[in-house]
């Protein structure tokens, strides 16, 4: 994706080098995908973005349908490596928990929500996933079907140890995430860069809602 915030760091709007063609066709296949929609993206548009001819897309990564399959197939690979690297710092210890629950939810909110690769599924899931049903059973597996699961275990270890009084995991999980996310999802929708001290207060806001509902009771 281009980038056009001066408010989040560079990295944040990059895709993968293009190292060689295909990872070119790929770059420009995803920016022309969330600009045009799959009905108003063409081969010759993708790639010309890309720098190479049409037969080359043919041979690489076969017809538009392929080529659009293969890509939401890759972003969603990407989306799921980085929200399972930021869940590693998960505190599942914690000695101060909404200090070190609030700084994993605005690294869970930089590096996995954030990131150009969870904001392409999103935008791209709106307004293709009625026409391609098919071809997002690929995001719900690694997307929903794994991320909630993975968060309501790291919950159900915080309930373990006493940090939180828990019943229903999953439940917890969703509901964490919606409140993580609803500000943010608003400002995309908007269009609207979120700066980084925005991000910040999401988290803590987020955060400090979560712990009041399941804190247990002295």
């Amino acid at each position: 994706m281009k980038n056009s915030s001066a408010e989040l760091p560079r990295d944040y709007d990059t895709w993968p080098p293009a190292q060689n063609k295909r990872q070119a066709i790929l770059n420009a296949a995803a920016d022309v995908f969330a600009e045009e929609g799959f009905g108003g993206a063409s081969i010759d548009a993708i790639a010309a973005r890309a720098g190479v001819s049409r037969q080359t897309i043919y041979n690489q990564l076969g017809d538009k349908d392929n080529l659009f399959k293969v890509v939401v197939a890759e972003i969603t690979d990407r989306s799921s490596a980085g929200f399972f690297r930021v869940l590693d710092t998960f505190p599942v210890t914690p000695q101060d928990i909404e200090t070190e629950l609030t700084q994993f939810s605005a690294q869970l909110l930089r590096k996995a929500i954030c990131d150009p690769n969870g904001r392409w599924l999103r935008k791209v899931v709106e307004t293709e996933g009625a026409r391609f049903p098919e071809l997002f059973e690929t995001w719900k597996e690694y997307g929903p079907g794994k991320k909630y699961p993975a968060i309501a275990a790291r919950l159900a270890q915080l309930a373990h140890g006493g940090y939180l009084e828990i019943d229903d995991p999953a439940l917890a999980a969703r509901q964490y995430m919606a409140l993580l996310a609803t500000d943010l999802r608003y400002d995309q929708q908007i269009g609207r860069q979120t700066p980084e001290s925005e991000i910040d207060q999401m988290a803590a806001n987020a955060t400090r809602t979560f712990l009041r509902a399941f804190t247990p009771k002295r």
